[in-house]
């Protein structure tokens, strides 16, 4: 994962910069910004940008009409009832319905609608962005919108390639997140409050934005190769088995 951080007072910026540095890595590596990827041709100079409310949107099967409209996934209750429209349908769809819905806040539902039907979709780069408040518990809310936050991630040939975000440096309202992740439980939610964090938060931080990049997951597209076990420089390996022999010279010893 290459990982880095900045003072960015606009995390539009850090789209700008992403996507040059995508086609340049790719001019670099494969001398063109057209990339092979299985049966796809892949386009690094041309970067697509699209809302995660838009992507619901483009995306929404035709069989589970009526589709929405990125305003009615921005009110309250609105993602809510669009996946009640898609589970209706999805029992004679090739799609599985959404689980858990009556536990789930708006924009974890946004989030849940997007993966399910829109992610393996984006086949040429697209950039995703205005993540719900709801999934992005360290990232700084858009001004204009406190439901959602100022993040992106990259996607190219239905794969997450990275995800950035402008920090969130206030320590009252990264605790108040913190708390309620742990009041609502949950596999996936941390079983305390992280107060080393809020007490350094406390000290002081500068604006900033952050991106991590899957190397794996690009040397995969840029080597048009389909198992990230073949690209990983240190994988995980099985023990190497024991030979009888040495095992009873062992255990003569």
């Amino acid at each position: 994962m290459l990982e880095f951080y900045e003072a960015y007072s606009d995390y539009h910026d850090l789209m700008k910069l992403t996507e040059e540095l995508f086609a340049t890595l790719a001019t670099e590596v494969t001398g063109s910004t057209f990339v092979k990827y299985g049966e796809h041709e892949i386009d690094f100079s041309k970067f697509e940008r699209l809302s995660m409310r838009e992507a619901v949107c483009r995306y929404w099967p035709e069989g589970a009409a009526p589709a929405p409209a990125p305003a009615e996934l921005a009110v309250p209750g609105g993602p809510r009832a669009a996946a009640e429209r898609f589970n209706s349908w999805a029992p004679s769809g090739s799609l599985e319905p959404l689980i858990g819905l009556a536990s789930m806040k708006d924009g974890e539902i946004t989030g849940a609608l997007f993966e399910t039907l829109a992610e393996r979709r984006l086949i040429q780069p697209t950039i995703l962005y205005d993540y719900p408040t709801d999934i992005s518990p360290l990232s700084k809310c858009r001004k204009d919108d406190p439901s959602l936050v100022e993040r992106f991630e990259i996607y190219v040939a239905g794969m997450e390639l990275g995800n950035a975000f402008s920090e969130l440096n206030d320590p009252i309202e990264q605790e108040r997140r913190f708390r309620a992740q742990v009041e609502t439980g949950g596999e996936e939610a941390p079983r305390e409050v992280d107060m080393d964090y809020i007490r350094a938060l406390a000290h002081g931080m500068p604006p900033a934005a952050g991106e991590g990049i899957g190397i794996d997951r690009l040397t995969m597209l840029f080597t048009d190769t389909h198992s990230i076990r073949e690209v990983i420089l240190f994988p995980l390996l099985r023990p190497e088995a024991i030979h009888p022999a040495e095992q009873d010279a062992g255990e003569k010893k």
